[in-house]
């Protein structure tokens, strides 16, 4: 079974730091195209970042020069490094891959990993 699994959530003060890890596992060949989302109470969910099949890498406004998006397709991980974390980044943030597989290529979400900052 194809999934896709986050960790590296927590709880962290104002001007800290966290990592989140998105580990793609079943029958995977590649992972492709790769993006955080992320989703606070009583808001629509937001990409912050993307990173295409090629390597080209977009960010949201609200984090770009904070966070940085990664992908090691040995690994069938990606990440995200946050870095001058606020309280606004708090939200519950989703891994969304392209993943190719024996069975072709499809999209998947991860479960989540919820992201606290306090000031």
């Amino acid at each position: 079974q194809v999934q896709l699994v986050e960790s590296g959530g927590g709880w962290v003060q104002a001007g800290g730091s966290l990592t989140l890890s998105c580990e793609a596992s079943g029958e995977i060949f590649r992972m492709n195209a790769l993006a955080w989302y992320r989703q606070a109470p009583g808001k629509p969910r937001e990409r912050v970042a993307h990173m295409n099949s090629g390597g080209t890498i977009t960010y949201a406004d609200s984090v770009k020069g904070r966070f940085t998006i990664s992908r090691d397709n040995a690994k069938k991980m990606g990440y995200l490094q946050m870095t001058n974390l606020n309280e606004e980044d708090t939200a519950v943030y989703y891994c969304n891959a392209n993943l190719q597989g024996s069975r072709g290529m499809d999209n998947y979400w991860g479960q989540g990993t919820q992201v606290t900052v306090s000031a």
